[in-house]
């Protein structure tokens, strides 16, 4: 999990798919953390996205940096503890311009069963589970 996440920390920009009703839905988002030994995004629930995971938590995230690129597929699960929400803004201080831990848009989303698989163009493709 922890290659993961240091992965999709230094592309700065990653993209996270969802579905809307039969469409894909593709945005990009910023930031990751880990709290609890779990892999944690973060968005505002008045978003569509937010809905949008509510109603289908699979979701598949990419991130491309340096000649290499990283899928995951997992189940997002809402966590509406302060505490979860705190420690992704501590880590993440820019989200504070917009969010808070205690108002009601702030949402907080680990990735459970989740795979990772890095790709590249001169090695074999490998997984990871967490």
């Amino acid at each position: 999990m922890e290659e993961v996440y240091d992965f999709l920390k230094k592309c700065g920009i990653f993209y996270i798919a969802t579905i809307d009703g039969d469409k894909p839905r593709v945005r990009p988002f910023g930031v990751v953390n880990i709290y609890e030994k779990k892999l944690y995004i973060q968005t505002g629930k008045i978003k569509r996205v937010s809905k949008q995971i509510q109603t289908n938590p699979n979701i598949e995230i990419c991130g491309y940096i340096d000649n290499k690129w990283l899928r995951v597929e997992a189940k997002a699960i809402r966590d509406d503890r302060r505490e979860a929400k705190k420690s992704m803004l501590d880590a993440n201080p820019t989200l504070r311009s917009m969010y808070d831990e205690d108002d009601a848009n702030t949402e907080v989303l680990y990735l459970e069963n989740a795979k990772g698989t890095f790709y590249s163009f001169t090695e074999e493709p490998r997984e990871v589970h967490f």
